[in-house]
C-alpha cells in the first residue's frame, strides 16, 4: 500500500466516522482539535485503524501524533513494517 493510498483511505474513514469536513483535514492540521476527539473517540479511532490497516495500535504511539501528517506517517510505517515482516 502506498502512502497516497493510506492517506486517501484514512481521510475517507475520518470523514465517514467522525463526520469532519474533508477540507479541514490537511497535513499540518491538529488531529485532536480537527476531529474534536475525546478519550472514547480515541478508542474508536484505534479500532478503525486496526480493522482498516491490520496492525495493532499501541497507546504510547499516539503521544507524539499531533498532526495529520504524523498520523499518516505512523500508519504508513506500521503498514510497511507489517508487510516486510
Amino acid at each position: 500500500m502506498t502512502k497516497e493510498e493510506i492517506i486517501e483511505k484514512t481521510n475517507q474513514f475520518l470523514v465517514d466516522e467522525f463526520e469532519v469536513d474533508a477540507a479541514k483535514i490537511t497535513p499540518d492540521a491538529n488531529l485532536k482539535e480537527t476531529l474534536d476527539l475525546d478519550s472514547l473517540d480515541y478508542v474508536d479511532l484505534v479500532v478503525i485503524i486496526e480493522s482498516n490497516f491490520g496492525f495493532k495500535v499501541v497507546g504510547e504511539d499516539f503521544i507524539n501524533i499531533t498532526t495529520f501528517q504524523h498520523f499518516y506517517d505512523y500508519c504508513y510505517n506500521k503498514v510497511t513494517e507489517k508487510a516486510s515482516a
